[in-house]
């Protein structure tokens, strides 16, 4: 049993499209192997998508984990480690100004909802 997948079944495990597929191959953050016009996902490009994935959910963009994957590469853990750890302290400074904005719309939509209800029972 061979412990790559084909194209299709990257597709599925990662829940991505196929065009999502071949743009991540184009920009190089994954390298299959192909056997003619077919794909094969080894277990390190399976490792390279389950981050990749990972850092699209915290809101790096994919010039971010490319350069981050690429110091995997050229450097080894210790480099890398310490770039996420820069990485990490950025985001979270970021998603926190967000939380605080979002918090900031929903009181204000809340306030409006609740002027417009006024307005109604006091008809």
């Amino acid at each position: 049993m061979s412990s790559r997948l084909t194209f299709k079944e990257m597709c599925a495990k990662f829940d991505v499209t196929p065009r999502t597929l071949r743009y991540y191959e184009y920009i190089e953050l994954l390298n299959p192997e192909k056997e003619g016009r077919n794909r094969f996902y080894t277990p390190r490009e399976v490792a390279r998508m389950t981050l990749i994935m990972r850092g699209r959910r915290f809101g790096f963009s994919l010039e971010e984990i490319r350069q981050w994957l690429e110091i995997y590469e050229k450097e080894g853990t210790q480099p890398q480690l310490h770039a996420w750890l820069e990485m990490a302290d950025r985001q979270l400074v970021a998603l926190r100004e967000q939380a605080e904005e979002l918090e900031r719309t929903i009181a204000d939509l809340q306030k409006l909802r609740e002027d417009a209800a006024k307005l109604i029972t006091s008809d």
